[in-house]
Formats: structure tokens, C-alpha cells, sequence
């Protein structure tokens, strides 16, 4: 890619209104730009990091027994809906958008309800099942908070998972097995999601789990066990002076800040048992369905890691991000200090070896500029032709964030961008 084409500008400045680490972040790094309060454009960078996160999530999910990915729709029928009571439950009339003549459409907040419809007019026999399907999907909830950038928006990408099962052993079989991708796709992202027992919420009378990141800005406060692997989330929690709390974290309570990024729940009949979801079984009666309940965001898993990876740098300046090993929107950066073709020829052969190289070939800017920019942008590799560079005998290589560069040949910066 080409800086000078891309359909985005870094800015000098905090934008204004933007309180939170990460949307500053990447607002000034040009991967997102803010359509109103919780709702995010992705710019052609942004686009590419969020690519990239579902790309993990999805190989995990696809790697699941029996679980294969779907696309439903947005728009979901109030009909269905009142078969479970939520149309007009309080709460989901707090965070569903309604819509149409009569506001009798809602747009998707979470597709419990659509995915068993879906399964009951398809699925008959215990034969069937085990199954499991996920999407990654936009959705739209009204978030009266949303002040913190990705990671509370009114418009966001998730990834949800259904599973289907005769029983609640094959149930839980299948959740841990969930559990176990998850972990899986958290330390692929470069980061430490600890399981974390919470409530079932509106889900469910059993408790649920989270996936919990320890960050500053967390909005929740977890107890963590001696090993700093498993957690309680605080509304499981009696109080601090709760003796099982006690023991649970060793004799010394263990409290952090968390952002969750993930949740795992036990649905049971809920859903099934009045939507008549059921399946014949082998002595020929008819039994609801057990269902599970799977979700990660990976919008917010971006802004957790710009809330991670990034810093502001003093008053704005030495801003960057360092983007997780396979994160990072491009390989290769290449800063352009002189403009006399070297630059574009190390730029080809790195596109001719596959290389993901953005090249920032911008007129008018100064060099500052254009390293603070790479600061921002993160690439692993950095390549500066400059006339320094030239008299030292080739082009300046960094591997980002070491602070050591190397004078190397074109050939020799191909070689180091590929890992050869």
C-alpha cells in the first residue's frame, strides 16, 4: 500500500471529545474515525488489524466439532421474540433498537431467539446433534455509556456461538471445549484473558464466565486465585471479608480493574423449552434442546490491545502502538526521506515476496512527521531511505521496537522483513 493513496489521515492531535487511550489513539493513527458517541468507521489499517483478529477467531471456531459459520440477519421479528418474553422484557427494551411503522422489528443486540427459530425448522433428530454455529456480525445495542472509545459501543463487531446438544452433559462437554479455544485465541492476541466465574445474568440461574483482561481502564473489578489464573468477577462476590473469597485468593484478597473480553454461557432450556426447540429422541419422545451460549468482540479486543500496547506518549508526542506478533496492519514500513526510487524498488520486491508493505511515499511531509506516524502505525519492520542511510552504504532497518537499527541492502531488508 501506498501512504499517499490510503483512504485515511494520521493527525497531530488529540481528537476532540476522545477521553479514552485507545480511540485516541487510533483516531490519530487513521485506523478508525468516530461517526457519533459508540459507533466506529474502520479506515483501510483498522480494517485490516480487525481482519486479522477475526481470522484467529474464526480458525479456532472452525476447529470446533461440529461447528460450522453462519450470517443471520440484523433485523429480528418482535413475533419471535415475544415466544421468550424478551420483547417486552425491561431490560431488553433498555439496549434493543426498535425499528419500522409500528417499531416491531428490533435490530440484533444478540440472536438467541433467531438461531433457535432457525434450528427448529430445520433439525429433528437426537441424530443431529451435537451442533454448533457462530457468526461475526455487527450488532446494535443502546449503551448510555459509551465513552470509551471500542470498548463500549453502540455499533460493534461480535462473535456469537450457539450450540445444540441432547443433554446437559453433552452440553458441558462441549462448553469446556469452548473454553479451551478461547484460551487459545487470547494468547494467540498477545493477551492474558483470565477465566473469570461471573453471573448468568439474563441468561441463565447458573453462573456464566467471563473472559476478563487486567487494564486500568477496566470497568470490572475481579478476585483473583493465588496463580493469577482464574478469577471471580465482584457481583459473585458477598463481600471482601467473605471467608470463601478468602480462601479462594489464598488468605490475601487479590482485587483488579478488568475489561471483559469474552463470556461463555449455559442457556439450558431457556430458550428452547418455550420456542418449542426440541428433538425426537432414540425411545421415540420428544425433549427440548440444550443450548450454549459463546460470545467474543473483536472491536473491542482491538481497542483492549491499543489500551495494552499503546502509549500517549508526553502532551500527545512518542504516541504509539506495538501491535501483538501477526497484528499489526502491515509487515514492513517503508519512510521515503529522499524520493529518488530506492524507496519504490525496495517496495516492489517487498510485494513481490508477499511482504505486507505500506510504504509512506507522502509529498510535503516533513521526516518528523513521517516517523511519527510509523510510531502510531506500528509495522514490526521499519526500512528509512534517507541520504544519511545512502552515504552509510544502503537504507536504515529497525526491528520495531528495539531501539537498534542496522545499514543493510535492499536484499538484505527483503530478507529481514520475511524473517530469512
Amino acid at each position: 500500500m501506498k501512504q499517499s493513496a490510503l483512504f485515511s489521515t494520521t493527525k497531530r492531535e488529540a481528537p476532540a471529545g476522545e477521553v479514552s487511550k485507545n480511540a485516541i489513539l487510533l483516531e490519530r493513527g487513521g485506523y478508525i474515525t468516530k461517526t457519533m458517541a459508540g459507533a466506529y468507521s474502520f479506515l483501510p489499517l483498522g480494517l485490516k488489524v480487525l481482519r486479522k483478529i477475526c481470522d484467529v477467531i474464526r480458525e479456532e471456531m472452525d476447529a470446533l466439532p461440529r461447528t460450522s459459520e453462519v450470517q443471520m440477519t440484523v433485523l429480528q421479528p418482535k413475533e419471535v421474540w415475544e415466544e421468550t418474553g424478551r420483547w417486552d422484557d425491561a431490560g431488553m427494551k433498555e439496549v434493543m433498537y426498535r425499528v419500522g411503522d409500528d417499531a416491531n422489528v428490533g435490530l440484533g443486540a444478540t440472536h438467541e431467539e433467531n438461531i433457535a427459530d432457525i434450528f427448529r425448522h430445520m433439525f429433528s433428530s437426537h441424530k443431529e446433534l451435537p451442533l454448533g454455529a457462530y457468526q461475526i456480525q455487527t450488532k446494535f445495542r443502546k449503551e448510555a455509556r459509551a465513552k470509551s472509545g471500542l470498548l463500549r459501543g453502540r455499533e460493534f463487531l461480535m462473535k456469537d456461538l450457539y450450540s445444540f446438544h441432547t443433554s446437559e452433559e453433552a452440553h458441558n462437554t462441549y462448553y469446556e471445549e469452548v473454553a479451551a479455544a478461547y484460551s487459545q485465541i487470547f494468547t494467540r492476541l498477545g493477551m492474558q484473558a483470565i477465566r473469570t466465574e461471573a453471573s448468568g445474568g439474563v441468561f441463565s440461574k447458573q453462573h456464566s464466565h467471563e473472559y476478563q483482561v487486567i487494564c486500568e481502564v477496566g470497568e470490572d473489578d475481579i478476585y483473583l486465585n493465588p496463580a493469577g489464573d482464574y478469577a471471580w468477577n465482584k457481583e459473585v462476590v458477598t463481600g471482601e471479608d467473605d471467608p470463601k473469597l478468602l480462601e479462594f485468593c489464598g488468605g490475601e484478597v487479590r482485587k483488579a480493574s478488568a475489561v471483559e473480553v469474552g463470556n461463555i454461557f449455559h442457556l439450558g432450556t431457556k430458550f428452547s423449552a418455550p420456542m418449542d426447540v426440541s428433538v425426537t429422541l432414540e425411545n421415540g419422545e420428544r425433549q427440548p434442546v440444550y443450548m450454549g451460549s459463546y460470545g467474543i468482540g473483536p472491536s473491542r479486543v482491538m481497542g483492549v490491545l491499543a489500551e495494552l500496547f499503546g502509549g500517549l506518549g508526553e502532551n500527545g508526542r512518542g504516541a504509539n502502538i506495538v501491535w501483538p506478533a501477526g497484528l499489526a496492519p502491515v509487515q514492513c514500513h517503508i519512510l521515503d526521506l529522499v524520493g529518488d526510487g530506492m524507496a519504490a524498488d525496495l517496495y516492489e520486491k517487498m510485494r513481490g515476496a508477499g511482504i505486507e508493505v505500506l510504504i509512506d511515499d507522502r509529498d510535503g511531509k516533513t521526516a518528523g512527521e513521517k516517523f511519527a506516524d510509523a510510531d502510531l502505525i506500528g509495522a514490526p519492520h521499519r526500512v528509512v531511505v534517507s541520504k544519511r542511510s545512502q552515504e552509510a552504504g544502503g537504507i536504515e532497518y529497525r526491528m520495531w521496537p528495539a531501539e537498534e537499527t542496522k545499514i543493510m541492502t535492499v536484499d538484505e531488508a527483503v530478507a529481514g522483513a520475511t524473517g530469512r
